[in-house]
């Protein structure tokens, strides 16, 4: 049985991270008190459906693909928008399925994310201080006093932009938009207009035929036209998460009901901090970041805290190391944490650990780095012998200039093209699909331990 979950007081005399400053304390009580009203955004059996989804990316059944913006803002969330999001996600999942010969479970960061953590508690551009933009649910980007003022109404918006996303994907999702044909096509359009390499366009004339032969044989059912799509975001800012926390009726247990699958950053992962207490007492599946800077025994104490119980499904570890230190860093945390006898999903985030600016003022990523640190992340899972359970992206469906390299050999002096990121850069749509293809390689290479459905099936001798 959960302990019952902490007070937001009790959370703030931890020492909470990365929490803004409210000015008015009386509003925040008001906005609070309105969410805790609000019907859940979720619904605690959709949480366990994907904790049970989990535990197969954990066991190498499956393989788990999440993906989104850095930062969602409120003005983006418009139908294009998202369609374009969820478009890439199911382009790359299409690529994926067939090369791993597994399910693939799919994840957007999305419906949620409007929170960042920041380095700094201001910003300082001439002789001019403010604070720091923390993301749409806290305050504005606009560099101005009334905009960069923390404002807890913006939780109250959080809430509606969510609830208007997470209807929207469930119509696309269910209503066609995800029929698997349709999203393999996008996938040809792309390896037929794009300067790929050959291995590319023979992958996907293979699905092409893996997809004519189904239909051949009749496969044209339900399960071409929908997919199961699930929400995660940041579990930063406590009073909005701790709002959006409910008691589930069947279970008498807590889920927060904001988003299926919430996560713990690198920069609020303290073993006592308030972060890790919240998320400990909640029945969601859960993912917490690690860092280079993040030792074995850290790593362990971290697990046995938030997955006492070692339940399959229940904890995501995604690793965020940088190329330039994933194969070192990476190998003692699986091996730590594998030790325990708990199985977690093994995931990779390429992209945080290989941010840089750039002469200009830009923060970037590059392409050739983030394949590097994926690259790294399956070499050191090869050698170990345990399953690469997934990737981590922060992408966008648009056409933007955020990230160096790629099919499109975007440089700096691009950037400015099209730089729409609120914070973080973001991978392009092809810069996206291109990833997948680079992934689909790995996981079709036999080195890769992975269950073949087709090899364990055994006819019965009639």
């Amino acid at each position: 049985m959960l302990e019952p979950i902490p007070s937001l007081a009790e959370l703030h005399r931890m020492g909470a991270a990365q929490q803004p400053t409210y000015p008015d304390a009386d509003e925040v009580a008001r906005v609070l008190a309105e969410l805790r009203h609000r019907p859940p955004l979720v619904f605690a059996g959709e949480c366990d459906d994907l904790r049970g989804k989990l535990a197969e990316v954990a066991a190498g059944r499956s393989f788990l693909l999440q993906g989104g913006d850095c930062a969602e803002t409120f003005d983006t969330v418009t139908a294009a928008n998202i369609r374009g999001k969820l478009r890439v996600l199911l382009s790359m999942a299409v690529v994926l399925t067939y090369a791993a010969q597994v399910p693939v479970l799919k994840v957007g960061r999305i419906a949620g994310q409007y929170a960042k953590p920041r380095s700094r508690d201001t910003e300082t551009r001439g002789a001019t201080t403010l604070p720091a933009y923390r993301g749409d649910a806290v305050n504005a980007l606009d560099f101005e006093p009334a905009s960069r003022r923390p404002d807890p109404r913006r939780l109250i918006e959080v809430y509606n932009h969510s609830a208007a996303t997470l209807n929207l994907l469930r119509a696309f999702v269910k209503g066609g938009f995800a029929d698997l044909r349709a999203v393999h096509s996008w996938n040809s359009d792309f390896v037929r207009n794009s300067n790929v390499e050959e291995r590319y366009e023979q992958l996907a004339a293979e699905i092409e035929r893996a997809l004519a032969f189904m239909v051949a044989c009749g496969v044209d059912n339900e399960s071409f036209r929908t997919v199961d799509f699930y929400s995660s975001h940041e579990a930063l800012l406590l009073e909005y998460e701790h709002a959006l926390t409910r008691i589930d009726s069947r279970t008498d247990t807590p889920y927060n009901v904001s988003a299926h699958m919430v996560w713990i950053g690198e920069r609020t992962r303290q073993l006592d901090g308030a972060h890790v207490e919240y998320l400990r007492h909640l029945r969601n599946p859960i993912g917490i970041k690690l860092g280079p800077s993040v030792t074995p025994s850290e790593a362990v104490a971290l697990a046995e805290r938030l997955d006492p119980d070692q339940e399959p499904g229940r904890l995501t570890v995604i690793s965020r190391m940088g190329a330039a230190r994933v194969r070192d860093a990476l190998p003692p945390i699986v091996e730590a944490v594998e030790d325990t006898g708990r199985k977690v999903a093994w995931v990779c985030d390429p992209m945080h650990g290989n941010t840089f600016e750039t002469s200009l003022g830009y923060k970037t990523r590059a392409f050739s780095q983030v394949a590097d640190e994926l690259n790294g992340f399956f070499d050191v899972h090869q050698e170990l012998g345990t399953w690469p359970g997934g990737v981590h992206i922060e992408l966008t469906g648009d056409d933007v200039t955020e990230c160096v390299g790629g099919v499109d050999e975007l440089a700096e002096a691009d950037l400015a093209n099209r730089y729409e990121t609120a914070c973080d850069p973001r991978l392009n749509r092809n810069q996206s699909l291109e990833l997948a293809f680079l992934v689909a390689e790995r996981l079709t290479d036999g080195r890769i331990r992975r269950v073949n459905p087709v090899q364990e099936y055994s006819a019965e001798d009639f």
